[in-house]
């Protein structure tokens, strides 16, 4: 896919690096977002500060040497609710378990979905004006989207799915015309049920099909296994998947079925304290590159950071900058 971002003015190294998403919040912006819910500070103040911490991330990103940059998620909260609160026709649900003691207001569909306006163009458009390098667009996927929210309104699963990214689209759109030409569309529920694959490919088409852009699709955790290599078919260009917290069982599977996309690796399980060594990076992207052409493989985390401490997100990105530095001089 390297011709993709050629294609686009992207020249990237051999193993670009990257960052999946989120990073944690610094601690007085999360007083702040407190403070914000309940009216003890203006909307104007906890937007000063969340531009305070995305430029931190910004720097941070740029100072340990990453090739394509993330802004850090500073704006939003739960990767779903947060694109509820934005799109008409959902309402704020009650609490939910996401994963272990974390819980997030699952949204409601109430009425036909309408997209109103940018949700992120503005944050992109903020985060890439820091810096040269280019920035990652940021959106959750409409299959996500629809499977974390219930549904009062359409008939179906397929047909929320749908309607959502036709509103989708309109977002990657405005993101597309702001400039921005690398796109994340997230879909850790791709694998929740394998019998839907299909609604979830076709979502993704109507969200990416014709737009000039490369397009990456997270899929954090599930169970792979029962949709590879159908999952191929997804129109985006690169699958960045969650493999260490595996012991990268999925490169079976790529050994049997060749992965034909680009590839963002995990080579850092981010769901423990317990630091990454440069010798268990480099042992990780060994593996990968006995089974990938090295052209495929972008590198990151597994997933986002914002469960770390600040130190340890930065330590983590430190790692895997310096690990991937000398395999490219191997290459």
């Amino acid at each position: 896919m390297r011709k993709k971002l050629l294609e686009m003015g992207l020249e990237l190294p051999l193993l670009p690096t990257s960052a999946v998403g989120s990073f944690p919040k610094p601690p007085e912006l999360l007083v702040a977002r407190a403070q914000a819910r309940r009216g003890e500070i203006s909307a104007e103040e906890l937007d000063s500060l969340t531009r305070q911490a995305t430029e931190f991330w910004i720097r941070k990103q740029e100072e340990i040497g990453l090739d394509i940059l993330v802004d850090g998620e500073m704006y939003r909260g739960d990767m779903v609710a947060y694109f509820g609160e934005h799109i008409k026709g959902f309402k704020e649900g009650g609490l939910v378990r996401s994963y272990g003691n974390r819980y997030y207001h699952k949204p409601v569909i109430l009425g036909p979905v309408h997209w109103t306006g940018p949700i992120t163009v503005e944050w992109w458009k903020y985060a890439q004006s820091l810096t040269k390098r280019p920035v990652k667009g940021m959106l959750t996927g409409a299959y996500t989207i629809m499977d974390w929210s219930f549904n009062e309104h359409y008939p179906g699963r397929k047909a929320a799915a749908i309607a959502v990214a036709r509103e989708l689209r309109k977002e990657v759109e405005a993101l597309v015309q702001a400039g921005c030409r690398i796109i994340q569309i997230d879909e850790p529920a791709l694998s929740v049920r394998p019998e839907e694959l299909p609604i979830a490919i076709d979502a993704m088409r109507i969200v990416t099909e014709k737009l000039p852009a490369y397009f990456l699709t997270h899929v954090c955790y599930g169970a792979l296994e029962f949709i590879y290599p159908a999952m191929l078919e997804m129109p985006v260009h690169n699958f960045d998947l969650e493999l260490s917290n595996s012991e990268l069982d999925l490169l079976d599977l790529f050994s049997k079925d060749p992965f034909t996309k680009d590839l963002s690796f995990g080579v850092a399980d981010v769901h423990t304290r317990k630091m990454p060594t440069t010798d268990l990076v480099r042992k990780r992207l060994k593996r990968a590159l006995a089974v990938l052409n090295p052209e495929q493989i972008w590198v990151d985390p597994d997933c986002g950071l914002k469960t770390r401490t600040v130190e340890e997100a930065i330590e983590v990105l430190k790692v895997i900058q310096g690990t991937v530095e000398g395999i490219r001089e191997d290459l």
